[in-house]
């Protein structure tokens, strides 16, 4: 089996990488029948954006922290967990967003995209779903679209709910929301285009983030599903994203 082996800089993911380098071998990405990622989640996503039109699929093995994506490290039998491994298919969010000089930047978020206010004021958003306005004000640190993959990353510390993998929806969280006071967001389709308005920008900045990519001084942002894009990671059998989204909600 072709495997292209891919690590962060951490140095245990260096000495994992040199050790099954060793054993099995190391070929580019674009040869790959399968893309190896050793490191954390952030990592992890970091590699299926990178890998994002290659027809190889993402397994990841943990050597970092949590590790919510990635499968547990081990040296041996890696082939057969390899033949073995259940693939997960997502799509990720797909991010316009404009800022106060004009400029339209664009990203895709695997996880979330998110809102956060960038002073010492409270963030005021305005939020329309397909075109409808849903909420004229909402008065936060910030808020974040989240996709069922996502929902156990920052949506979950924001409160949020988790989403099982299979489920059509997104998740819209505020984060410390102090107008409406009680407002705990909204399970929305998959297929919603969400938009955030920036209220009083000059006054309150606000910056946007898909995943760890940063845009200061927002004016507006649009968030909606990208089903053209198919990102494939493999789990050992049992150990899935479905499984781990359940097992989540039980700790």
């Amino acid at each position: 089996m072709r495997i292209a082996f891919l690590a962060s800089s951490a140095k245990v993911a260096q000495t994992a990488l040199k050790a099954l380098v060793d054993r099995y071998g190391n070929v580019p990405p674009q040869e790959a029948e399968v893309i190896v990622a050793l490191g954390g989640d952030g990592f992890m996503l970091r590699t299926m954006h990178e890998t994002v039109d290659l027809p190889a699929p993402v397994y990841g093995m943990n050597r970092g922290t949590v590790g919510f994506l990635m499968n547990e490290y081990h040296e041996e039998a890696l082939i057969d967990r390899l033949r073995e491994a259940e693939q997960e298919i997502i799509n990720p969010l797909s991010m316009t967003a404009m800022d106060r000089d004009g400029k339209i930047h664009h990203a895709l978020a695997i996880n979330e995209v998110s809102l956060l206010r960038a002073g010492p004021q409270a963030a005021r958003l305005k939020i329309s779903v397909d075109g409808r306005q849903r909420l004229a004000e909402l008065v936060c640190d910030g808020a974040l679209v989240s996709t069922p993959a996502g929902s156990t990353a920052y949506n979950y510390s924001a409160h949020g709910p988790i989403l099982p993998i299979g489920a059509d929806v997104l998740a819209l969280t505020a984060v410390a929301a102090f107008r409406p006071r009680r407002w705990r967001g909204a399970l929305l389709p998959s297929t919603a285009n969400v938009r955030f308005d920036v209220l009083e920008a000059d006054k309150r900045p606000v910056m946007a983030e898909a995943d760890s990519i940063s845009f200061e001084n927002i004016d507006w942002v649009e968030i909606r599903t990208d089903t053209s894009i198919r990102h494939k990671i493999l789990f050992d059998p049992g150990h899935g994203l479905e499984e781990r989204l359940i097992s989540e909600q039980f700790t």
